[in-house]
C-alpha cells in the first residue's frame, strides 16, 4: 500500500501517518527526515544537500526525488509507505510519476483555514523524530514531553498565527492544485473531514484502506 496524505499544514497528516505506520507496519516517509539523514552522511548526495542547506536555499526537486527513490528502495518500504508532506506541488507530483514511483491511494484531509490556525497554534513537536502533538486534540501522555523518548517538545516559530497565514498562502498557490491533478488520475482518491476528532479521522482512513 503506497499512500499520499494531502492537506493544509496542520490538517493532521503527520499524526495520521504515525498511526498508519504503527498499525500497518509500513514506512512513514518524510522528506524532512530524509533531508536530515542524507545531509549527515558523507555520500556525494549528502554533500550536495549540505551545500543547499548551508546556503539557506531550497533543495531542488530532482535531488529530493533522487533521495526519495533511494529511501523507498529500503527493506522497511517493502510492504508500502506513506508520503507525508510530499509532493508539495504539481511539478513534484509529475516528477514522482517520471521516476516510476507508483501510488495506490491519495487521501485528502480537508479542513477550514480558521480551524487550521487554531489547531497549529497549539501544536508541539518532538524535533529529532518529527512526532507531532497538540495540547488539546492530541496531547502527549506527559505535558511537554515526547511519548516515546521523554524528551522535550517544542513550539515551533512557524506555528505562530502570522507565520501560519503565510504558509497557507503557499499551500493555496502550490499544493491545492494537486487535488485536481490526483483526482483526475487513475488513482483512488478520497476526501475526509479533518476537523473531526483524531480517532474519527483514523477510523475513516482505515475504512478506506480496508
Amino acid at each position: 500500500m503506497r499512500i499520499i496524505l494531502l492537506g493544509m499544514p496542520g490538517a493532521g497528516k503527520g499524526t495520521q501517518a504515525q498511526i498508519i505506520e504503527e498499525e500497518l507496519a509500513i514506512a512513514n516517509v518524510s522528506t524532512g527526515a530524509i533531508l536530515r539523514e542524507v545531509s549527515k552522511s558523507k555520500s556525494e548526495l549528502g554533500q550536495k544537500v549540505q551545500i543547499y542547506l548551508n546556503s539557506g536555499q531550497l533543495v531542488p526537486d530532482e535531488i529530493i526525488i533522487e533521495m526519495l527513490v533511494e529511501r523507498i528502495s529500503k527493506d522497511d518500504c517493502n510492504n508500502g509507505f506513506i508520503l507525508d508532506g510530499f509532493p508539495r506541488n504539481i511539478e513534484q507530483a509529475k516528477s514522482l510519476d517520471q521516476a516510476g514511483v507508483s501510488i495506490d491511494l491519495v487521501i485528502y484531509l480537508k479542513i477550514l483555514e480558521e480551524q487550521i490556525i487554531d489547531r497549529m497554534s497549539g501544536r508541539r513537536i518532538h524535533l529529532p523524530s518529527g512526532r507531532s502533538y497538540h495540547i488539546t486534540f492530541n496531547p502527549p501522555k506527559v505535558d511537554g514531553k515526547d511519548d516515546l523518548t521523554g524528551e522535550d517538545l517544542i513550539h515551533r516559530s512557524d506555528d505562530e498565527p502570522e507565520v501560519i497565514k503565510k504558509r497557507l498562502e503557499v499551500y493555496f498557490n502550490e499544493t491545492e492544485p494537486m487535488l485536481d491533478f490526483y483526482n483526475n488520475k487513475d488513482i483512488k482518491f478520497y476526501e475526509i473531514d479533518a476537523s473531526e476528532p483524531v480517532k474519527t479521522v483514523t477510523e475513516k482512513i482505515f475504512k478506506i484502506i480496508n
